[in-house]
């Protein structure tokens, strides 16, 4: 089983697809989803690979989702 300290940007940006987020801004080396109801984006930055724990944690907040469901739908992904 996956941890959240080496999910790297092309699994974390499948997942998002999965979940019906679509990429609506990319500056610097930042990348910003986001899907209708949502009140902020989930962003990460594309720079780093893989994504730091903390951030893929921000971002479950974001999204409403716990780990272990996150690690559920990134292997079934796969």
């Amino acid at each position: 089983m996956k941890k959240l300290s080496n999910i790297t940007v092309a699994e974390f940006r499948s997942v998002l697809s999965f979940l019906g987020l679509e990429k609506i801004r990319t500056k610097g080396g930042h990348e910003a989803w986001m899907k209708s109801g949502m009140l902020r984006p989930v962003i990460f930055q594309t720079h780093n690979d893989p994504i730091p724990e903390f951030i893929i944690k921000n971002n479950l907040r974001t999204l409403g989702l716990g780990k272990d469901e996150f690690l559920s739908l990134l292997e079934n992904k796969e």
